[in-house]
């Protein structure tokens, strides 16, 4: 009964959906790994959020000082993402695959999945693909279209909020950027029949 309660929570909430690097392995979950496995989850959460920060679109009056620091954070995410593939290379992280999840748990396809009780989800971002975040998971439901729905155990508040805080984030992205495309095409079309 508590995987159709987990999914009915996970189905009324805001979802990330994207094609991250996904690994799941089998797990046994210690109450010292837990804790670990949280902490670092935190972690990556904060560097994801630290990383794909980006300033709100459409200021004309930004001074030259915050011309030049746009500039330099652009050199250090150059930089950085250079950093991050000489780490992992994409030859050594598990394959995309499409995801939807929230801090509930993941929808992913169903092939992927070991044949154990309790998992662990490693999802690897872009932004820092170096650092994957570790959900310890089990499975839940096996839905009709090839994909499962697997729910996260033991994560602690902050990392609940952490994903909370990053699906949002993204979810907010994704309108910001479909309102400027859209406003682009506007422009370009007004353009064209003039």
């Amino acid at each position: 009964m508590q995987a159709d309660e987990r999914w009915q929570e996970f189905s009324q909430r805001m979802t990330y959906e994207g094609n991250p690097h996904l690994g799941v392995d089998a797990f046994e979950p210690v109450p010292e790994t837990l804790g670990s496995h949280n902490e670092r989850s935190i972690h990556v959460l904060r560097a994801l959020a630290s990383l794909d920060e980006r300033r709100v679109e459409g200021n004309d009056d930004d001074s030259p000082l915050i011309q030049e620091l746009q500039r330099m954070d652009s050199k250090i995410n150059v930089l950085l993402d250079i950093v991050d593939r000489l780490l992992v290379p994409t030859s050594v992280l598990p394959p995309r695959y499409p995801v939807r999840f929230n801090a509930v748990g993941v929808v992913v396809p169903a092939h992927v999945l070991p044949h154990a009780g309790t998992l662990l989800i490693r999802l690897h971002f872009d932004a820092c693909r170096a650092l994957p975040l570790e959900l310890p998971a089990r499975l839940g439901l096996t839905l009709n279209d090839g994909t499962a729905f697997v729910y996260f155990c033991e994560l602690s508040e902050l990392v609940e909020d952490g994903l909370e805080r990053f699906v949002f984030c993204h979810h907010r992205r994704k309108v910001a950027e479909a309102r400027l495309t859209s406003a682009v095409e506007n422009v370009s079309n007004s353009k064209h029949r003039v």
